[in-house]
């Protein structure tokens, strides 16, 4: 069980690569929204769903074996993050690469209030500072394709 934890959290062992695991688990994660646009938004979004229940379910273990509140191996959720942040966008490479950036922007620097999300316990705290990285990021895709048409 323990070996399925860590498998899932570190999605396949991408968050154990040197250098910026969360970036390479935002990378890794590129593949799966692809293929969730092909379901369309109930597909993606039932998808998201059930992908947000594990990664919550398998963080707080993952970082008890691990040994570190939200250890950088941990990468399932910025997965879901990427997930929430490009929900909907459409599939061209120029809102995704911005969607991207800004989703790291987000995750990295932790603005008001995903700074205070991330300091809570457990799963739930690990994965909710993603999600609201990826809320605020699709936020702004939303507002720069408004302005931008």
């Amino acid at each position: 069980m323990n070996r399925l934890v860590l498998t899932l959290a570190t999605w396949g062992g991408v968050g154990y690569l040197p250098g910026a695991p969360g970036t390479w688990g935002t990378i890794a994660a590129l593949p799966l929204w692809w293929l969730l646009t092909l379901l369309g938004p109930l597909g993606y979004g039932l998808s998201l769903a059930v992908l947000l229940a594990v990664s919550v379910m398998v963080a707080g273990p993952a970082q008890e074996l691990l040994g570190r509140h939200d250890h950088p191996a941990i990468v399932i959720d910025e997965v879901v993050g990427l997930l929430v942040a490009l929900a909907g966008v459409s599939v061209s490479w120029g809102w995704v690469f911005l969607g991207f950036v800004s989703f790291r922007a987000c995750d990295i620097l932790k603005p008001w209030p995903i700074r205070r999300l991330d300091r809570g316990a457990g799963g739930l705290a690990v994965v909710l500072d993603d999600v609201a990285a990826g809320v605020m990021t699709r936020l702004a895709l939303a507002i720069g394709r408004l302005l931008l048409g």
